[in-house]
Order: structure tokens, then sequence, then C-alpha cells
């Protein structure tokens, strides 16, 4: 999709409305035993890849602004005891498998990954490839630059990573400050360096808009950074202010947040200059080198959503390790418990970890894969959902504006619509209600 000059209507974006990272969202989990994991891990095609997420629940330092599931690293043993049940973990999933089974991607998230010491890494990593068959699979991870180094680099090389995603924000040291995250630039050029040196071949740089007392000059002076960089893949997000979800984000001055179009104008913006600049747009707020793997993906119409956003990975199955870590069947969505030491517990207990989730029924299915084709290609064949006539009803704003067009059954958002996309698919979702605050702003 591509967008001319973005018109502002703020009474379609007054509505806080999900990601869409998932269909149903984890606002609809309820609680569910490791039963339905242990039976949907036994019944996966042995013909088919399946994706894995391990996820790394501490930092060195928690930033205010962040919305991760995530503890301070601040105490070695207590990693070291992660570590140790998130290896049993694999041991006991692999088995409820009953067989190796393929996977052709390992992401690495957080927290940050970097939290751990390089050598807990290689031994964690070495695990996996043994309960697994991990021959070919692509390898992310997710990276703070203030605790990167050469040994790391090393590690990284040694494990054939070959994407690597930088939490970076912003470059300006004001902005830095009032989000908690202090990093000079310097510490990202070293990082991106010796991510190079090791081999990592498409870096992603996180950037963010709507921070407090951020201007476009100042986000335009970030983009520029990096693109100066050379990234490859660029994530530009908007900050969700929720501190009555997220306590550690009461440090952040309110008073001094973007208002609703200041944060719909910086959206724009970033969009104008990473085109501008010649990077291809996917989905609503990722940008990549036309050479990269998901701009490709785009092109082709094959990009897909998860839980870690707008992705190349085609796997209809997402297995989730480690504390929080979600798991995407077609027919379930599965959360490990939420707390490392419940989680532990559990694990050591020779369980599987699963403690909330959904099945997802017929009906779930159409909506999301509905929704995932809507934020992804544009466009959705929404003619088996049960209630369309409602969707139809819930749509005549954006109808009326032009910005939905229907073919029968088939619902088009023209360029024009970017910026609404997630407040359209949200029409899709009846779980949602009128002034839910669970979620981020529109844009």
């Amino acid at each position: 999709m591509t967008a001319g000059m973005w018109t502002y209507h703020p009474e379609l974006l007054a509505t806080p409305v999900p990601r869409y990272t998932s269909y149903p969202t984890a606002a609809e989990f309820g609680e569910l035993g490791p039963g339905i994991f242990a039976s949907s891990l036994a019944a996966l095609p042995e013909d088919k890849p399946v994706s894995l997420y391990l996820h790394i629940p501490y930092c060195h330092e928690i930033c205010w602004y962040c919305g991760c599931n995530t503890g301070a690293a601040n105490r070695r043993g207590r990693l070291a005891n992660y570590v140790e049940r998130l290896r049993e973990e694999v041991v006991l999933v692999a088995a409820a498998i009953g067989r190796r089974t393929r996977v052709g991607r390992i992401a690495w998230g957080g927290g940050s990954p970097n939290a751990l010491d390089p050598e807990q890494f290689l031994s964690l990593a070495a695990s996996v490839a043994t309960a697994f068959d991990t021959r070919g699979a692509v390898t992310s991870v997710e990276v703070d630059p203030r605790g990167f180094d050469s040994d790391w680099a090393e590690a990284m090389k040694a494990c054939g990573v070959s994407r690597v995603s930088l939490g970076v924000q912003t470059f300006s040291p004001a902005i830095q400050a009032a989000i908690g995250r202090v990093q000079p630039e310097e510490t990202i050029a070293g990082t991106v360096a010796l991510l190079r040196g090791a081999g990592v071949d498409s870096i992603n740089f996180d950037l963010m808009y709507g921070l407090p007392g951020q201007t476009i000059d100042d986000l335009e002076d970030s983009i520029a950074r990096t693109i100066a960089f050379a990234a490859d893949r660029v994530a530009v997000f908007g900050y969700a202010h929720v501190p009555h979800l997220l306590p550690r984000q009461r440090r952040i001055d309110a008073t001094h947040l973007p208002d609703a179009e200041q944060r719909f104008r910086s959206a724009e913006f970033a969009y104008r200059a990473f085109t501008s600049a010649g990077y291809a747009p996917v989905g609503f707020d990722h940008f990549a080198r036309p050479g990269d793997a998901i701009a490709a993906a785009a092109e082709a119409g094959a990009l897909r959503r998860n839980f870690q956003g707008f992705t190349e990975d085609s796997a209809d199955v997402l297995i989730g390790l480690g504390a929080s870590a979600i798991s995407a069947f077609p027919g379930a969505l599965l959360q490990n418990d939420k707390n490392a030491g419940r989680y532990g517990m559990r694990v050591d207990a020779g369980q599987l970890a699963t403690a909330r989730g959904i099945v997802r029924h017929r009906a779930d299915q159409l909506r999301s894969a509905a929704i995932e084709q809507l934020l992804c290609r544009g466009s959705a064949d929404l003619s088996r959902l049960p209630d369309l006539g409602r969707v139809r009803r819930d749509l005549q704003p954006f109808e009326r504006l032009a910005l939905v067009e229907w073919e029968g059954g088939l619902l088009r958002m023209p360029p024009e619509a970017l910026p609404y996309a997630r407040a359209i698919a949200a029409t899709l979702d009846p779980y949602r209600v009128e002034g839910s605050g669970a979620f981020s702003n529109a844009v």
C-alpha cells in the first residue's frame, strides 16, 4: 500500500484499539491448563515447519515506557535458575511433540536476551538444537545496545544469527532521559559495527513517536540517523501511555505527551521520510530496504503478522517458550504463566507451563485470517463472517469517507486508509467495546 496526503479524522481514531498481533487478543484470554497445549503439540503435522519464540523476561535496566513482561537482571542466581527452567521446558515441549520437528524460525525476545551471559545464550541455543531439528533455521534476536559487547557478537556469530532488532526508540538525549533509556549514539554505532562484523545481514531499528516532549524535528533527526546507519528494517511504534496497567510509566510526565493530532502527523511524517529514502512500506508501521526479505514478502502478498509484528515467517504454528510466552496454533492461543517464579515451579515439577489462553473456534479463525489480511495486504474477503451485517454497519463511518470500499464480500482499504488500518480491523472484532482503555492509541 502507498499513501497520499493523510487526512485526519479524529472521530475515527478516538477509541483505543489492539495492535492485532493475534486474534483474539490476550485481553480475551482466560484460565487454561496445559492439557490443550500438550494435545496441540501432539497433533502437529510432520510435514510443516514450526517457529519457536524464547522469552527472556529480564533487562539490565528497566525503561519507563516499556510494556514488556520484564524485570531487572540484578541477581545472577535468578537468571541462572531461569535459564535452567527454560532448558527444561525445551525438553518437555519436545517430548510432548513426540518426535523431532523441523523448526524454520527461532526468535529470541524479551526483555533483553542479552541480559543473559553469552555462555548462557549459547548453552540454551545448543539445547534447542538438540531437542529440535533446527538445521537451516533463521534466527533473530532482540538486542539492547546498552548491554552488547564483542563477546555477545561472537556468540551470535557462533549461532548463525542473521537478524537482529535494536531497541533505539529515539536519538534525542533529552527524550531518552524523559523515558528512562539513556544510550548515546556511539553505543548504537558500536553495536551496529559488531553485528555487521558477526555476519548479521538484517538489522532492524525500533523507533517511537508520541514520546514526551517529542517534536517532528526530533523525529526527523532520529529517522535521518537511522537511515545513515543503513538499517535494513525499521519499525515505528506509537508510544502507548497506560500507567494504570504499567506502573513504571508513572515516571513519565504525561503533561508533555503529544496530543492525538501530533501523533497522527508524526506517523505520517515517518511514512513519508522512509518511503522518500527508498524504503518499502511494510504494513502500517514497518519499513524495509527493497532487498530485504520482509519487503519482498510485502511485495509478493506473502506478508504475515504474529506476536513479533509484521513478518515474512509463513509458519502457522508458533511455539512460545519461557515465562509469559504465547504459543499460536490454528485452534488455540496459549500463554505460559506470566510470573517467572510460578513458571519455574511448574516446569521444575515436570509440567508444561500453560496458564491462560483461548480456544479459537471457526468464527475466530475466520476473523483472525481476515484481520491479518487487512493489515498485511489491505483487503480481505469477509463474506464468510457470521456477523457480516454488523461489520458492514460498523464500517459505514469509514465507507462514507471513502476509507473502505466493497466488492461484494471483499473489503478493500485504499492507500489513504493506511493510518486507519487498526481502527478498521477493530470493526471485525466483536470483543471490542466502546471506550476500552486496555489498548493503545489507534495511531
